[in-house]
């Protein structure tokens, strides 16, 4: 059987190199996609190290031409696409007057205009492969908050594209889904626990216990544990999931 090929975004660190590794060592044919040549490079070898086929392309998903070029990327390198992950993108924090026009715009471009490109761009792909699609939204679009107005904004625009999507990939064979996580150890997650440690005094432990109690979780998630859904998702088992966004956040979302 010819393995899988999966392109996820955003992969050279956090929970995009955390999904593409299981996928990885589940047996797919990766194609990695960050900004940071470098870190793909590394993430590339310890994919092939392990015995399996990755590939990287260094781009900005921001401009409107890379999406289309990642998915040639991958259709030039292993000659089919099977997975989608939409995992890139990063939006600002701060009080909404704060917050210009710039950060708006930059927000959705890489988020949600790069998701929808490269989606437009695979679809032809995925329709012969009956392929699947994640997007890797967030819990802000169900439940946002002052700090977050435009994540939360353009969450909600990911959830609600992933619905559509969801509907026109019933007609086409490609099966779409979107997981929102809640809080996971990341870089830009340990940026606010160290702005907790140092607003109240205390140690990185103490920070991480006081975060988990303040936001009513179970505990702080890992990579590898929005990696194992994704996983299952894009498996023979979770084929039956279609158009569901799956909150992964510790019992943080209330909200039915």
């Amino acid at each position: 059987m010819t393995p899988k090929t999966a392109v996820v975004t955003g992969s050279s660190r956090g929970i995009g190199r955390a999904i593409a590794l299981r996928l990885a060592k589940d047996g797919a044919r990766l194609v990695l996609a960050a900004r940071d040549a470098a870190a793909l490079q590394a993430v590339a070898a310890e994919i092939t190290h392990a015995g399996g086929a990755a590939a990287s392309i260094a781009l900005d998903l921001r401009e409107p031409a890379n999406p289309a070029r990642l998915a040639q990327f991958a259709l030039d390198t292993y000659g089919s696409l099977d997975i989608v992950i939409n995992n890139a993108g990063a939006t600002k924090r701060g009080e909404f007057e704060s917050l210009t026009d710039d950060d708006w715009q930059d927000g959705f471009a890489l988020k949600f205009f790069g998701a929808v490109r490269l989606t437009r761009a695979a679809w032809p792909h995925l329709k012969a492969s009956k392929g699947s699609v994640v997007n890797i939204a967030g819990i802000g679009g169900r439940t946002p908050g002052p700090q977050f107005s435009i994540g939360g904004s353009v969450n909600a625009a990911m959830l609600s594209f992933t619905k559509a999507m969801a509907d026109t990939g019933i007609r086409d064979g490609v099966q779409v889904n979107a997981i929102n996580p809640g809080a996971v150890r990341t870089e830009r997650l340990a940026g606010r626990l160290n702005a907790v440690a140092t607003l109240k005094g205390i140690g990185p432990a103490e920070a991480e216990r006081h975060f988990v109690q303040e936001s009513g979780i179970t505990r702080i998630g890992e990579p590898q544990d929005i990696a194992a859904l994704v996983a299952f998702l894009t498996g023979p088992e979770g084929r039956f999931l279609h158009g569901s966004l799956i909150d992964m956040d510790g019992g943080q979302t209330k909200t039915l």
